[in-house]
């Protein structure tokens, strides 16, 4: 019986056209947990079903690692010897990973000051050429796509249809292990990529005959950084979950649509509840995500406390990517250790045995 995983184009193969297995290039992505958020539960107003997609659980940390997967394939079977994006870290890292599995070279532009050592490290250690750019995300990524369009270097960006046609197998994962689609799912609305590629693989899945109802899709975005919630391009975004901040989404109308078309929103939190999510997930259900990815659960619980909730719903919230991508976020938002000389006295003192 075969029991290891072997990555989301081999797992959903049908659904990316089933490819040759020797053209693939893959470091087995996917297939990342769906833990119930059972402690968090407790203190709803009413009873109802919440779990985490735990997508730090991918190679590199993210949730990238699905649509990468399928880009740097389909770029090496076209003949790419480069790859380029532009990154606030978790594309940069996917990208630089992928990129070296398929011998490539790979070349990551990031706005200046703007992405976490931890992710900055990644690209780092897998050798890709990191430019850093005075300048926004938005800056970055204008940069690229006209290099993209004019030399031979292809563009690993959720602009390229091939990241979002992977990263739909995020949807399919989370159906088979529900058995059916949940009623809400909630994500972090950075460039909008992850709720418009979720919701074209719930249709698809749906158009297969996997699955019967579809979810509403809320996207959630950091006030900061909230220019689909507002309406208007936000020219400088602030906000501490990095990942998501980005003043002018590239799949703005993808992420409308898949609101509208499900029945769900797009919404905004702060970044005091973005960071309370991130503390509840740590110290409550055990589970370290970046800031960014607690926007989810922070649009969800701001939802709940609202009374929007009846009762007995199935709720999933989306966790983009792993705490360690940016560890400062801890140092930034909590106390550190407890120092205290190196004797036994004075840890018992700490302990509470005195």
């Amino acid at each position: 019986m075969r029991t290891t995983w072997r990555g989301i184009v081999a797992e959903y193969a049908p659904f990316f056209g089933s490819p040759d297995p020797a053209s693939v290039v893959t470091l087995q992505e996917g297939g990342t947990p769906l833990v119930p958020l059972d402690r968090i539960v407790r203190d709803l107003p009413v009873p109802l079903s919440l779990y985490a997609k735990i997508e730090g659980a991918n190679p590199t940390g993210s949730f990238k690692d699905r649509g990468m997967t399928l880009a740097v394939s389909r770029a090496a079977a076209r003949g790419a010897r480069a790859l380029i994006c532009a990154s606030t870290g978790n594309t940069s890292a996917s990208a630089a990973a992928y990129g070296v599995r398929a011998g490539l070279r790979v070349f990551v532009v990031i706005p200046d000051g703007k992405i976490s050592r931890g992710k900055l490290a990644q690209a780092i250690v897998h050798r890709a050429t990191v430019i850093q750019v005075e300048g926004l995300f938005d800056q970055a990524l204008a940069i690229v796509r006209e290099v993209a369009s004019t030399h031979p270097v292809a563009l690993v960006n959720s602009v390229n249809p091939d990241r979002l046609e992977g990263q739909r197998s995020v949807a399919f994962e989370i159906v088979d292990q529900m058995g059916e689609a949940p009623d809400y799912h909630f994500l972090p609305v950075g460039n909008a990529g992850n709720i418009t590629a979720s919701w074209a693989g719930y249709n698809a899945y749906r158009a297969a005959g996997r699955m019967a109802g579809l979810p509403r899709m809320m996207g959630i975005q950091a006030e900061g950084a909230a220019p689909i919630v507002l309406g208007h391009v936000v020219e400088k975004p602030e906000t501490v979950a990095s990942a998501i901040r980005i003043g002018n989404p590239a799949s703005w109308q993808g992420a409308l649509d898949a609101a509208r078309d499900s029945g769900g929103a797009i919404s905004s939190v702060s970044d005091e509840e973005i960071l309370e999510a991130y503390h509840l997930l740590s110290s409550r259900e055990g589970i370290f995500c970046e800031p960014a990815s607690a926007a989810s659960l922070a649009g969800f619980l701001k939802r709940a406390r609202a009374g929007a909730f009846s009762g007995g719903e199935r709720v999933v919230c989306t966790l983009t990517g792993h705490g360690l991508k940016d560890p400062d976020a801890v140092f930034r938002s909590q106390p550190a250790e407890i120092r205290v000389p190196a004797r036994k006295e004075e840890v018992l003192s700490v302990l509470g045995f005195s």
